[in-house]
């Protein structure tokens, strides 16, 4: 971590300077490209301009003078030009480097090279031109190679930067996973040990209510230590009651709910055991589960009411849980179920993304937020079961 962290702060400093010089390079080769094409504009202009001069000249030496003149224009380009006859021979030459003059085997090397980047010219009576390029085209190729140096910089650095996000996001969600069992946990392990506490301090209590909360806290416990199994596996489609689920599910949290300081209330209305969903309980029943404590956290110092409602919208069971709380503020409902996005404090945003990742990816259901005007409401749709199906009422 010492080492990456200078990297991670000086990453955008350098991202900003790759992006300056990448513009420094572009309107460089613009503004050579535009004095470039001004000059050739220029000379061919000069250029023309000497020839009809030469033309329309009646003098003997005219078109000697123009041919001369146009010869220093050529010079004064820089273009390399080399004239051979039909053997190969040079006859000609002009703007070629002083290093292949003197030595024939390097000039046909050197001509050979022209003929790469232009076909030569064959002229009747004169011979075979040889060209190269413009001087400036050097700048242009040297400053587009720059441009796409730069280019590939910012392509990796942007990579890499994308990767290093990917890797937090991923390590904040394992935290965030290890904090939700934690707190899953947490819940039945307190409830045990409040229990302990009061036995130890009323070594005589006997009672039924007692060894039901005790059981259902261990139940829980059983239940929770195996739900990080399902997560990450196909979900195990069967028929399941809702209203059932939804039954333990509210049982479980009532008892639990503030009674006295901001009380907190919490009602169910089910058709019966229905309606009957293909889903995975444990799944479900972990959906579900997110939705009310959410709320529950919602209300936290304020009280106030839970309702969940379970009914049959056509080919899908709904089920929608409202409260009456603050509601989720708006710059925080476009990313409401990513992973780390929470309105409250101390918060890890687990709970919602878990939610979404079993209703859409395992169920092929759907979850959405609907902003209410005092309060929020989160719904679930799952897929129904075919008509026939044996509903199981209880997760496993």
């Amino acid at each position: 971590m010492a080492r990456s962290d200078p990297l991670r702060r000086a990453g955008p400093l350098t991202v900003v300077g790759l992006a300056l010089l990448l513009g420094a390079l572009s309107a460089g080769y613009t503004w050579i490209m535009v004095r470039h094409l001004r000059n050739e504009a220029r000379d061919t202009s000069r250029l023309l301009g000497r020839v009809f001069a030469g033309l329309n000249d009646p003098g003997p030496e005219a078109v000697t003078g123009t041919l001369l003149d146009l010869a220093a224009r050529v010079r004064a380009l820089g273009i390399p030009i080399v004239v051979t006859d039909t053997n190969g021979h040079v006859t000609a030459m002009d703007n070629v480097p002083p290093r292949f003059s003197g030595d024939t085997a390097r000039m046909h090397t050197w001509i050979a090279s022209l003929d790469l980047v232009n076909r030569p010219i064959v002229q009747p009576g004169v011979g075979t031109i040889h060209y190269g390029e413009l001087p400036q085209t050097e700048e242009l190729i040297l400053l587009a190679a720059l441009q796409a140096i730069a280019f590939i910089c910012l392509v990796a650095l942007a990579a890499r930067a994308y990767r290093a996000q990917v890797a937090a996001a991923r390590d904040r969600l394992w935290v965030a996973m290890a904090r939700e069992s934690a707190h899953q946990l947490g819940t039945p392990l307190m409830g045990l040990t409040g229990w302990i506490d009061y036995l130890q301090e009323n070594p005589d209590t006997r009672g039924k209510d007692l060894v039901e909360h005790l059981e259902a806290d261990v139940d829980r416990l059983e239940r929770v230590a195996r739900r990080f199994e399902h997560i990450g596996r196909p979900a195990k489609m069967e028929a399941v009651a809702l209203g059932a689920l939804a039954e333990r599910v509210v049982t479980y949290f009532r008892p639990r709910l503030p009674t006295l300081a901001s009380p907190v209330t919490l009602t169910l209305a089910a058709p019966d055991t229905g309606p009957t969903a293909s889903a995975d309980p444990v799944l479900v029943e972990w959906a579900l589960e997110a939705l009310i404590k959410n709320s529950i956290d919602a209300l936290s110092g304020r009280g106030g009411r839970i309702d969940v409602r379970l009914e049959t919208a056509g080919p899908v069971a709904r089920v929608r849980v409202r409260d009456d709380g603050p509601g989720v503020p708006a710059q925080v409902r476009a990313h409401l179920f990513e992973p780390g996005v929470t309105s409250k404090p101390g918060g890890w945003g687990i709970g919602l993304a878990l939610a979404r990742r079993i209703v859409e990816q395992q169920h092929r259901g759907r979850i959405f937020y609907h902003p209410m005007p005092a309060g929020s409401e989160f719904v679930l749709e799952f897929p129904l079961a075919a008509p026939g199906s044996i509903a199981s009422t209880l997760p496993a």
